[in-house]
């Protein structure tokens, strides 16, 4: 299994909405990058996610997870983007900020420090474990 990072403005999606779709979970739809996409097309079913608040917050503050592999992006005129569908799984007891991801030397190579504007990002598994047990829950 695959671990990901997906960055959203809490404005425009927050976790509490996320939460508030159940289990039929919701499109991540609009990534108009071609980085971000090819990661999006990578997810497979049951692939868990972090979620992340950007710009207000700047935190890790749960983890979704794959709930439908990549489709077409309906909002994409011109059909080259797709999106998948996450539902939450559970939020962090303590959100891990982009400080202490930064603060932490095991941390220093994680995309959300190197490629901090892209906003579909890959987390590795020794990453995953390390930030899951910042946030107070089991990897």
């Amino acid at each position: 299994m695959a671990h990901w990072l997906v960055k959203s403005e809490p404005s425009a999606w927050s976790w509490e909405q996320q939460v508030a779709a159940g289990d039929k979970g919701t499109s991540w739809n609009g990534v108009r990058n071609h980085t971000a996409k090819l990661h999006l097309m990578a997810m497979k079913i049951g692939d868990q996610v972090f979620f992340y608040h950007s710009n207000d917050g700047k935190e890790v503050v749960g983890i979704v997870e794959v709930i439908k592999t990549f489709y077409p992006d309906p909002t994409d005129p011109s059909g080259k983007f797709g999106m998948v569908d996450f539902k939450a799984v559970r939020p962090f007891k303590t959100p891990v900020t982009l400080a202490q991801v930064k603060e932490t030397s095991a941390l220093q190579k994680m995309s959300l420090i190197t490629s901090f504007r892209l906003s579909v990002q890959p987390v590795t598994d020794a990453e995953w474990k390390l930030v899951c047990k910042m946030g107070g829950v089991d990897p």
